[in-house]
């Protein structure tokens, strides 16, 4: 937090284009549903939408598991810079539709470390495939305008340059694209990197041991050849990439994939989706490659998780590790916004429907239902239905199967009524059998299923049926269809869409989901659901016992929310949320939705709903255009130079933190270089420009910090220049003594009281380092709860008459005086050198270069020549009079010898002011017409001598702001680094000028 006596916060600078914030994701998505429903009336492109799709309907695509949509070339869009109404209606006009006016499809490139088949080598150059049943296989498949190309990994080793052709020719009627990679590089890439150090960690079992690596004995490596299987990805995506196609990468395999690609292609399309937990940033923080990972992410433009708690831990592990901000909408860096977002993914609910009328399903059902009411005539003397409880689980360490068991056997010990009317089936699908742990784990269970079988079995039943193989997928329905109560006790799961199949195959039973509190699925159907945590296993017991005894009502009422979420969030959703639309290729909703803030507007320009696009990463591409647009370009060095050279009084105003200090690299540490950030220090490789610049007589320097006023004096004192401190309320010239530039009849009464709250404040934070009243250094989460119950009391008590303003930033807090800011003071500022110096030239150039708060940036619009400067029907100074009015002070001013107090108010001629003094600047006239009862009209005549002294044309006028993508600024300089080199060249510029005035630069 930090007290400053600095000033009024301006919601709206003139200028400041750069600055405005995007709505919601939630209010844009309502937004989009409201809009849907909406266009179904207006939808004229319909009847041409169902002919066009050739009778391949969705379900003709599930059924057929070797059907993949045809491909229709992609469309391209004119990325040159217009207005965003332009924008808008070019996107709408070009590409959209085929020569025959009907939609074209758009080209997506899935891109994922396995490919949806299974290639075996049949010959030299002859292969055969079998496609594989995913998730994503069938969510794209329901996708209709989408033309989906797979990019992977076909699992098999392929050396021959033969083989790899006959391969790649199988593969491209399938629509997929083979990735080759080596032996070596998928042991350390696949089997060393991804599975045993990245797949424990995301799913919180740790990072292993260096001994027990299965490849290598390195971390660094894994993460090399990890590295260089994602760039041999990004390859083949390159070579297939056509202008205005998607990307979406997948997984964590995958995650140094969008930083490869953005560097081939800044304006490529990408996504990524991760389909595991990702961890807490206390956990991500252990792994070595952690910011290199998490900036690698970010180079997408929008990145999925299909639960918000997977997104707030990433969004947290930026902001704590990497130090970027984190908005509602995602992490920002620089003016550049990565999208960050929960996609919950479903299944294709009807395909499991349309199973369950099958007749092979149905004899399924009635085999399985006899089987089990044989082996209950056989058991018992009454009549009784023997209830199933269904368990279908990868063997692996996350799924939680041993502590299931353990728990169904807590329940038969408790209640002994249950042991011959229920049985436990649990599919164990093997997985990795060749890791010694998983051949640990797969023992442990045979041990726990043998003793539980012996101890409550008989001769002709056991409660427990184990089996170490998977089903095919018309048993698996069958299964689910006959099934109690389904017992999932992940301990960690991404989603687990084993749920999913077993409420979409309940339509008939309404049977009972008990679902581990630790898998995503637990956020979508945990109101239907029991939610247990698996590792309590007297509650999973019970919840057992509860399940097998739940009255019909409350099964009814359970499985009826459970199954229209399974119904209506599909697989296909999922994936037409993210990447595709709903029935045209990518428009910018969002854009529209902007311009135009109702329906009546939008049909009243010509523009018809269906239009409008449902994808997240559409929209999100769209936006970042739209930043990318506003983005300052780079300062033109060669250029600002030149006019320098040609000036003849010029004012350089540089800022100091992150400006002329030297970068300090964190290395993702917490907190980073304390050390080094605490103490600020002017970079070594500016002594020398900065000499010289300050020796130049027709050259005034200017630093404006919010430092303190020892700080710029330990680094500037030697120095030719003028100092102003703490956001420029403090002020001398090196050499002499500070003198405040604040008003004399400013009441700072409420410093004092404030002051004392906020030093209450730092003492409770751990590791406070105070620089003023600023605390760098806590905890970013923690210092959020602090600035606002802080920011409570401040309003209740100690300000709550006081005429302050509180301004709130990413990591401050300032109260500050109304009527002072960066832009008022450096008039005041100006007024003061202007007397110092006795200045009758005006100042015909200016360069203004800092990484000043956006609070702050007024300093850049002070001076911008293209906006007005005096209220209305004014103009700005003549030079002619500026001289005059120089000339005049000469005779009547007379310097002021008195510390603390404001040299402009003091031997000043009391006659009435000049035209040229009563011009008062219109950053300015809003704080002088609402604090006249502080100010004299001596006052406000000295305020406005510093700006009087300016002729300055807009192209000498080179306003840089350093770091900072989104600023009013006119130029950009990308670090400190940047403005070294550029203060290097105007040093030697400026020397080689004093020697040969005749030549130009």
């Amino acid at each position: 937090m930090k007290l400053a006596s600095g000033g009024l916060r301006t919601d709206h600078m003139p200028g400041n284009k750069y600055n405005s914030r995007s709505q919601s994701r939630v209010d844009r998505l309502l937004r989009v549903r409201e809009l849907r429903k909406f266009s179904r009336g207006f939808n004229i492109y319909e009847s041409d939408a169902a002919g066009s799709s050739g009778g391949n309907s969705s379900s003709d695509c599930c059924r057929d598991p070797d059907y993949l949509p045809e491909a229709e070339d992609g469309d391209e869009h004119d990325d040159e810079i217009m207005e965003p109404s332009t924008v808008v209606r070019r996107m709408l006009a070009d590409g959209c539709y085929s020569s025959e006016g009907k939609p074209m499809k758009q080209r997506l490139l899935v891109v994922a470390n396995r490919l949806p088949v299974s290639a075996f080598r049949r010959g030299e150059d002859s292969w055969s495939l079998e496609i594989s049943a995913g998730g994503l296989v069938s969510a794209l498949l329901g996708v209709k305008e989408v033309d989906a190309k797979w990019i992977g990994w076909a699992g098999v080793n392929v050396p021959d340059e033969v083989g790899q052709r006959a391969l790649t020719k199988a593969l491209a009627e399938k629509r997929c694209i083979p990735v080759f990679l080596d032996e070596e590089i998928v042991h350390q890439y696949y089997n060393g990197y991804c599975n045993n150090i990245l797949w424990p960690l995301f799913h919180y079992l740790g990072l292993p041991q260096e001994d027990r690596l299965a490849t290598t004995r390195s971390f660094q490596s894994q993460f090399d050849a990890y590295k260089r299987a994602n760039q041999m990805f990004a390859d083949v995506v390159n070579q297939h990439y056509e202008d205005g196609d998607v990307v979406w990468c997948h997984d964590y395999h995958l995650m140094f994939l969008p930083k490869c690609l953005k560097e081939y292609n800044s304006k490529m399309k990408v996504g990524w989706f991760l389909h595991t937990p990702f961890p807490s940033s206390e956990i991500h923080r252990t792994l070595p490659s952690r910011s290199e990972l998490l900036r690698s992410v970010l180079a997408a433009d929008l990145v999925g998780f299909h639960t918000y708690d997977y997104a707030r831990h990433f969004v947290s592990a930026c902001t704590r590790i990497l130090g970027l901000e984190g908005t509602p909408e995602g992490v920002e860096d620089q003016g550049k916004l990565t999208r960050v977002a929960a996609f919950p993914i479903g299944i294709d609910s009807d395909r499991f429907k349309r199973a369950l009328e099958l007749p092979a399903v149905k004899d399924h059902i009635n085999e399985l239902t006899q089987r089990f009411a044989g082996r209950k005539e056989k058991m018992l003397s009454f009549s009784c239905l023997l209830l199933v409880m269904l368990g279908v689980d990868r063997l692996d360490m996350i799924k939680g199967i041993p502590q299931k068991i353990l728990a169904f056997e807590k329940f038969l010990e408790e209640n002994p009524v249950w042991r011959d009317k229920v049985v436990l089936l649990q599919i164990a699908v093997p997985t990795r059998t060749d890791v010694h742990e998983y051949q640990k784990l797969t023992s442990q269970v045979h041990e726990i299923v043998g003793r539980i079988n012996g101890r409550f079995g008989t001769l002709t039943a056991v409660p427990i049926i184990h089996l170490d193989r998977s089903l095919d997928f018309q048993a698996l329905c069958a299964l689910y269809a006959v099934t109690d109560v389904a017992l999932v006790t992940s301990l960690r799961d991404g989603m687990n869409l084993v749920s999913y199949e077993f409420v979409a195959c309940q339509g008939a039973k309404r049977g009972v989901l008990i679902l581990s509190e630790f898998a995503g699925a637990a956020q979508s159907l945990g109101a239907g659901a029991l939610l247990v945590n698996p590792w309590n296993i007297t509650e999973v017991a019970n919840s057992i016992a509860y399940a097998l005894n739940m009255p019909a009502d409350e099964r009814e009422k359970r499985h009826r929310h459970n199954y229209a979420h399974v119904t209506t969030h599909t697989a296909q959703d999922w994936a037409e949320t993210f990447v595709s639309f709903e029935s045209h290729p990518p428009t910018p909703f969002l854009l529209l939705a902007d311009f135009f803030s109702d329906k009546a507007s939008l049909l009243a320009t010509g523009f018809n709903l269906p239009f409008f696009s449902g994808s997240e990463l559409n929209d999100t591409v769209v936006e970042a255009q739209l930043r990318t647009r506003q983005v300052p370009p780079l300062l033109p060095s060669i250029l600002a130079v030149d006019r320098y050279l040609q000036s003849k009084n010029r004012l350089l105003i540089l800022g100091f933190s992150s400006t002329l200090t030297e970068p300090v690299e964190s290395s993702g540490r917490r907190g980073g270089d304390q050390i080094k950030e605490m103490e600020l220090k002017l970079h070594p490789d500016l002594k020398v420009p900065l000499t010289t610049l300050c020796s130049d007589p027709k050259t005034t320097v200017v630093v404006l910090s919010g430092s303190d006023r020892s700080v710029l004096d330990d680094n500037f004192g030697e120095y030719n220049m003028w100092l102003a401190a703490e956001n420029g309320m403090f002020l001398r010239l090196t050499g002499g003594d500070w003198m405040t530039t604040m008003p004399e009849h400013l009441n700072m009464d409420w410093v004092d009281s404030v002051k004392k709250e906020l030093l209450g404040l730092i003492l409770n934070i751990a590791r406070p380092h105070l620089y003023g009243i600023t605390n760098t250094q806590v905890d970013i989460e923690f210092g959020r709860l602090q600035a606002r119950d802080m920011l409570q009391h401040l309003w209740t008590g100690p300000i709550s008459n006081a005429a302050v303003d509180v301004v709130q930033g990413s990591r401050s807090v300032e109260v500050r005086s109304v009527g002072v800011t960066k832009g008022a003071a450096i008039d005041r500022i100006l007024g003061e050198i202007v007397h110092s110096k006795n200045m009758v030239t005006p100042i015909d150039y200016v360069l203004c270069i800092g990484h000043f708060l956006g609070k702050d940036e007024d300093i850049y619009t002070f001076f911008e020549p293209e906006l007005p400067s005096e209220p209305v029907n004014s103009s700005r100074t003549k030079t002619a009079e500026v001289i005059k009015a120089s000339s005049e002070r000469k005779q009547t001013v007379k310097p002021a010898n008195n510390k603390n107090t404001m040299r402009g108010s003091q031997g000043r001629n009391p006659k009435a002011p000049i035209a040229s003094e009563r011009k008062i600047s219109s950053s300015l006239s809003n704080h002088i017409n609402n604090s006249n009862q502080w100010r004299s009209s001596q006052e406000v005549m000295s305020w406005h001598e510093g700006s009087s002294v300016l002729d300055l044309k807009g192209d000498n006028y080179f306003s840089c702001a350093v770091g900072r993508k989104r600023s009013s600024a006119r130029y950009l300089l990308n670090s400190s680094e940047d403005v070294v080199l550029f203060l290097r060249e105007l040093a030697v510029a400026c020397t080689h000028h004093s020697s040969h005035p005749d030549l130009l630069w």
